[in-house]
């Protein structure tokens, strides 16, 4: 059960053009952004910044999901991995993927690229941060350095959602809840706090 309720999606009007956008591409409103709508300021913030990081840019839009994966998995919040199952899915990432994340370094599915990316994601995730300057090295043979950017502000983003989301123990949506069964459930998934 969430700490604090999400609000109903007409209770913030001025985020109708928004919520009708995350319907279309997700299926759904996200329970955290219904929360944090109880401060609109902060909701619109976390938009802005959503779109931002995930949308814009030329990191392809698959990696930039299961970076966000591999940080949610690794800071352990159990929302944020249905929700990025889910959206890995959305962009093109084959389920097979999604379930072998974790084994990205050896995984024949994953590109050097991807792995670089993914390393450093994982290892920023941790607390305390164990990234180094043999991790940029690795990114820099893929990437440049606004690409890089946008993988660490990825990690960044999930920095706040996770503790957002693991905090308020933010309840799953139906969608999301049931892509991580279907591809996470088998390799140690469970909603824990955050199903309904």
């Amino acid at each position: 059960m969430p700490h604090i309720a999400p609000l109903p999606r007409d209770a913030v009007p001025e985020f109708k053009e928004r919520f009708e956008h995350y319907e279309k591409t997700r299926g759904f409103v996200p329970n955290s952004i219904l929360t944090m709508a109880r401060r609109p300021a902060i909701a619109q913030a976390f938009m802005e910044l959503n779109q931002a990081v995930l949308y814009e840019g030329t990191v392809p839009e698959e990696l930039k999901m299961l970076v966000s994966l591999i940080s949610s998995q690794a800071s352990g919040c159990r929302y944020c991995q249905a929700h990025m199952a889910n959206l890995s899915a959305i962009y093109h990432a084959s389920r097979e993927k999604i379930a072998a994340v974790w084994e990205y370094e050896t995984s024949p599915l994953f590109s050097e690229a991807e792995r670089a990316a993914l390393r450093l994601a994982h290892k920023a995730s941790l607390v305390p941060n164990q990234t180094s300057e043999e991790d940029f090295a690795a990114l820099r043979q893929h990437f440049e350095d606004g690409e890089i950017v946008e993988i660490v502000a990825t990690i960044a983003l999930f920095g706040y959602l996770n503790r957002w989301n693991d905090t308020m123990a933010t309840e799953l949506e139906e969608r999301p809840e049931r892509v991580a069964r279907d591809t996470l459930a088998p390799v140690g998934w469970e909603a824990g706090k955050h199903g309904g």
